[in-house]
């Protein structure tokens, strides 16, 4: 008979002798509860399972009992571990059918079952053939044990420690499944809109924490501290969803209502066995308790899980009236309450992304002259007005119509083409708007966009509508304008074109060339004009008419400007080195240039810099510019004068001057438009209008320059007439400035076409 087992107490030495019971039948394995310790015996031995069972069966381990499970061979195992759950420890013998059957089975439980906390404690009856230290360093095991070595005692001690390091490990694993549980609930909870979306949130995820159905009430108590203990039902869900939008009382649910204020006057959750209280520390100014049932008690660590739950929500439940206000602050219009523009390029977004894109029509409705209405009747009473211009939109299109306010004075409609039509709102606008007891007649104008024809973003149909808006306020108030693709296109060449001029300068594809200005008497140049030239990579030129106005409305003028300036005055320096020292330089500068807050500075630096000399450098303004803010204008010639700078009038007779305004301007010379000496040879009129300018300039006191000479009768006449100086391709055409100086080194001026 083998050794039998017998308690230390009993007059053997610490040995332990095992004594083997009669042979074990495996029996099918019990249910999965959760009061014992299910501990795998896996070994090819029966007698091995019977005295382990015998050893360990009548033991408590960590207050719990033990539950046996057992196979007899590492095939076996594999078979039974697929479907076996919660497994504690596994002990398992090394040698079975093959010497090494038990190490691959470590494998097979680590790798392919992925059973990372089931404890594993190797049993050897062969000390040697596995070296305990490669074993333990080569599979994931937690003990290494020979069988002569597992007396009852070690035998307990060793299942001991690893029950409870299995214990450490599914507790650590289950916090860490649910803290992540609680991080996906707050991220749930923060996609919701709104207080009672928030509210239902929350008593969802609750129920998602505990694995059960969702039946509870949130409520909010407002000014707790200023003694008012109201209940106020916030969500309410599953068979408490009749106490929905109501204030919750004692006689309204005596159940519900006691454990809510038990909670709220423990400031503390109440768990009981069929339900829980849970308490959401807010602000002062409101509390906030949840009262769910359960079919179970929460376990401890669930305990724990709801404590840090209630917090992060707490802070949740405080703030989700910000967030919602926040909300409707970003995609909805203060005043109006109307969807913003945010929100419109949302809604319009999602409409050309259905089938409602096929009849829908976008309409831009801007109020004219809302602005001196609002300065002369105050701006308290322009806000009431574009209320009721929202009021009126929307009530009389219907709500089936997206009305939107996108800022100022403009409104948008979106919605059915037949009902968003030009007719329908335009008439809306016959009827005056009663405003504080005055009527207020109000007309307004439309920019319309066909979105079936419309193939780009939410954002760009409203930039189409606009762009149609602003073609309808140039043609006629009060009309309407539908955008249309070559609209888009000359838009978006426009754009091109605007990239295409800044990458040009970047580059150094613009340059400067200047044409000579004469004496019509003498023919010996006196000075040139500076202009701006573009010629692309691939050798086309861009005309300046083109360009110009695109660099002033995109701001790049004001750098373009500069660089003429100061390669023009550097011209001038170089020439008069050459011995051109009666050589004037006319530099046109443009109405935004002129304009910018830093252009007296960027002047006096560029006659600084390049050393030119003030008195033969020329700035050329046109005369709409000069009809401009003359107060202002004025002003800046005077400070231009005092650097020493002349100034000449440029296009003069195309602006309707006033005679008198001009008696006021500081300026030196008049420049005849080209049109005007064109007339003089191609015209009835003749040279009238030329004779005019050039008898004003002299009565003024001004110098007359005539631009745009092509022909010899042109230049004759001109000089017949008393204008001094002329310029045009009959004397010569604008070059570089290399070619410019060979000009004015020829000995025969004269001649030069």
């Amino acid at each position: 008979m083998p050794p039998s087992i017998t308690a230390p107490d009993g007059g053997h030495d610490d040995q332990d002798d095992l004594v083997f019971l009669e042979e074990h039948t495996a029996q099918p394995a019990l249910p999965t509860q959760r009061n014992v310790w299910r501990v795998m015996i896996i070994d090819d031995d029966e007698d091995v399972h019977s005295t382990t069972t015998f050893a360990l069966g009548n033991l408590d381990m960590q207050h719990r009992p033990l539950e046996f499970v057992h196979a007899y061979s590492a095939a076996q195992a594999r078979e039974m571990l697929k479907h076996e759950q919660e497994i504690a420890v596994i002990l398992l013998d090394v040698v079975m059918e093959q010497d090494d059957a038990g190490l691959h089975l470590v494998r097979y439980i680590r790798e392919t079952l992925k059973l990372a906390d089931v404890r594993i404690i190797l049993r050897t009856g062969q000390p040697g053939y596995a070296p305990e230290i490669d074993a333990i360093r080569d599979f994931d095991i937690n003990d290494y044990k020979t069988k002569s070595e597992l007396t009852r005692i070690k035998l307990f001690t060793t299942v001991t420690a690893a029950i409870r390091s299995y214990e450490q490990i599914r507790n650590i694993n289950e916090s860490r499944r649910g803290l992540a549980r609680i991080v996906h609930s707050s991220t749930e909870l923060m996609a919701l809109h709104g207080v009672q979306n928030f509210a239902s949130g929350v008593l969802s995820q609750i129920a998602e924490l505990l694995g059960q159905e969702a039946h509870g009430v949130l409520c909010v108590q407002e000014c707790p501290d200023a003694g008012c203990h109201e209940l106020v039902v916030m969500a309410a869900t599953g068979s408490h969803h009749n106490l929905s939008n109501s204030h919750l009382t004692a006689s309204e649910d005596p159940r519900v209502h006691k454990a809510m204020e038990e909670c709220l006057a423990a400031r503390r959750n109440i768990y009981c066995g069929d339900s829980i209280a849970l308490y959401f520390a807010g602000k002062a100014s409101r509390t906030f308790v949840a009262f769910m049932d359960v079919s179970r008690a929460p376990s401890p660590l669930e305990e724990s899980l709801l404590e840090v739950f209630c917090s992060n929500v707490a802070v949740g439940l405080d703030n989700v009236e910000l967030v919602s206000h926040l909300h409707t602050a970003a995609f909805y219009d203060n005043l109006s309450k109307l969807p913003n523009r945010t929100r419109l390029v949302e809604i319009l977004d999602a409409t050309l992304a259905g089938p409602a894109k096929q009849d829908a029509t976008l309409c831009l409705v801007d109020l004219d002259h809302f602005a001196e209405t609002n300065d002369a009747l105050g701006h308290e009473f322009g806000d009431l007005l574009l209320s009721a211009v929202a009021a009126r939109l929307q009530n009389s299109l219907g709500k089936q119509l997206t009305v939107a306010r996108i800022g100022g004075d403009i409104f948008c409609v979106l919605g059915d083409a037949g009902q968003v039509n030009p007719a329908n709102i335009i008439a809306l606008f016959t009827t005056p708007f009663s405003i504080d007891g005055q009527d207020v007649q109000l007309s307004a104008t439309l920019g319309l966009v066909r979105l079936l024809e419309h193939d780009g973003s939410g954002a760009d149909a409203l930039k189409d509508a606009d762009i149609a808006l602003k073609r309808a306020k140039t043609q006629q108030r009060a009309g309407h304008f539908y955008f249309s693709r070559s609209m888009g296109v000359e838009i978006r060449e426009r754009v091109r074109m605007m990239h295409a001029l800044r990458t040009g300068f970047s580059q150094n594809q613009l340059f400067v060339v200047y044409q000579p200005q004469v004496d019509l008497e003498t023919r010996r140049p006196m000075g040139a004009e500076a202009l701006l030239r573009w010629q692309t990579p691939d050798g086309k030129f861009v005309s300046p008419d083109r360009f110009i106005p695109i660099a002033e409305y995109s701001g790049l003028i004001i750098d373009l400007g500069e660089w003429v300036m100061r390669t023009s005055m550097q011209e001038l320096v170089a020439l008069r080195a050459a011995g051109h020292t009666e050589f004037t330089m006319s530099i046109n500068v443009s109405q935004v240039q002129f304009r910018h807050p830093h252009f007296m500075e960027t002047l006096r630096n560029a006659l600084h810099d390049t050393g030119a000399p003030p008195e033969y450098v020329e700035l050329e303004i046109t005369e709409s510019m000069a009809m401009e803010e003359p107060d202002m204008l004025i002003k800046m010639l005077a400070q231009i004068k005092q650097t020493g700078v002349t100034i000449a009038i440029d296009d003069f007779g195309t602006g309707f001057s006033s005679l008198s305004y001009l008696q006021r301007l500081q300026v030196d010379r008049l420049k005849i438009d080209r049109a005007f000496v064109t007339e003089i040879t191609n015209s009835a009129r003749g040279s009238s209008i030329a004779e005019m300018v050039v008898q004003l300039g002299r009565n003024l006191g001004l110098a007359v320059i005539a631009e745009g000479v092509e022909d010899e009768r042109q230049a004759q006449i001109l000089h017949a007439l008393g204008c001094p100086l002329g310029q045009g391709f009959l004397f010569a055409r604008p070059m570089t400035g290399e070619a410019l100086v060979g000009w004015l080194s020829d000995d025969a001026l004269a001649g030069v076409a």
